[in-house]
């Protein structure tokens, strides 16, 4: 996956700031998978000097923000941190939630200069923060590693401005395109790297989405095993009748589980109860879960970002409805010919009528290639 932003070995003559905020950056990254539904925050607190006296990123939610982190550390050290400068990844929060604003632990603090890379998108924020630092006379300056912090937080950005996670879609396949042979064998058709670097992108997603036809047909487990990881995503099934058979894997393995139903019988539906499975019901016209209801009712939940991995009918759905926002796509260098697609739509009549997408990232991951792609914004 993406990897952590190295830090230069100094500031910069043009960006003074840039070093830390490449700190500050890396230490955000170690939120990964801690933080959710709450952004991944890295702070640094560096003194007239140009030491760092103090370094924190987001713990659990309802723990303590990156800043108030680092300026615990500071104070554990023995550090003053009045007159010094914070340098943080995101917007200080100005709102009372399940901790205190930290823009006011800051100003208590007595700082004298916040470096933040980016606006807080979170509607209770949006300003709000950097507003009140400068009306308590701390200077603030904003934008040094915004791409970056952005894209960290892609899933955050995602579910505060659209209302609706960041949806990756992952897929495995051939050189030729093909995520199965005709009777639908696929494992494996990446090698083991490629399979440990989907993990990581599956522990940084705050759900991992499949179908009944691939529960029914793979059985997966689809958490998070070949990567270490604090907590396990929720794991999502789209299964309209309620016809994944109740001892399936994906209902024992670590972690909890959602289905996502249409119109299911009344028998299956107690049964899954009892089962402890929780079923949502999303109902769309043709009686299949309406894909739409089923994001916005994850946002609700706090799922910033939605990790896909389902067979070609279920993706040839996301892809139809345009609700895909990046691919995520393993390329293994052999042939396999006649077999399954990634995504079962279309058929299309004319070459204008494509879904246009543009490479984001193409790294080798072992003897494999690793696509990231998005749809050409309209």
């Amino acid at each position: 996956m993406t990897s952590t932003p190295a830090a230069p070995s100094g500031p910069t003559a043009a960006h003074p700031h840039d070093h830390w905020m490449a700190e500050a950056l890396a230490l955000a990254h170690q939120a990964i998978a801690l933080s959710d539904p709450n952004p991944r925050v890295g702070c640094v607190i560096v003194a007239d000097d140009g030491q760092v006296i103090g370094r924190g990123h987001t713990q659990q939610a309802g723990g303590p923000h990156a800043e108030v982190m680092a300026l615990h550390d500071a104070a554990q050290r023995g550090h003053s941190v009045r007159g010094a400068t914070v340098v943080v990844t995101l917007e200080p929060c100005a709102h009372h939630g399940r901790t205190a604003p930290c823009c006011d632990a800051l100003t208590a603090a007595g700082v004298a200069r916040v470096v933040m890379a980016v606006e807080d998108p979170n509607p209770l924020v949006a300003g709000q923060g950097a507003a009140r630092l400068r009306a308590s006379g701390i200077e603030v300056l904003s934008g040094i590693g915004a791409e970056a912090a952005r894209e960290l937080n892609i899933g955050f950005f995602s579910r505060m401005l659209r209302q609706r996670p960041w949806v990756r879609l992952k897929i495995a396949a051939s050189l030729d395109g093909r995520t199965a042979l005709q009777n639908g064998v696929s494992q494996w058709i990446t090698g083991e790297a490629a399979r440990t670097d989907g993990h990581a992108w599956r522990r940084r997603a705050g759900a991992v989405l499949t179908g009944v036809g691939t529960v029914t047909e793979d059985n997966p487990r689809l958490d998070v095993r070949l990567v270490p990881t604090p907590r396990q995503p929720l794991r999502v099934v789209v299964d309209s009748r309620l016809d994944a058979p109740l001892d399936a894997r994906i209902f024992d393995a670590p972690g909890s589980a959602l289905v996502y139903a249409a119109n299911p019988g009344a028998e299956r539906h107690a049964a899954f109860t009892a089962r402890g499975i929780e079923v949502a019901l999303a109902p769309g016209p043709t009686d299949k879960v309406d894909l739409v209801a089923l994001l916005a009712d994850l946002a609700g939940r706090g799922i910033n970002e939605l990790h896909v991995e389902a067979g070609h009918k279920l993706n040839g759905s996301f892809v139809r409805e345009r609700l895909v926002d990046e691919y995520l796509i393993y390329l293994a260098p052999k042939l396999l010919g006649a077999g399954r697609d990634m995504a079962a739509f279309g058929p299309l009549t004319e070459l204008s009528d494509a879904l246009a997408l543009q490479f984001h990232q193409v790294d080798r991951v072992g003897d494999d290639l690793r696509v990231l792609a998005r749809p050409v914004p309209d």
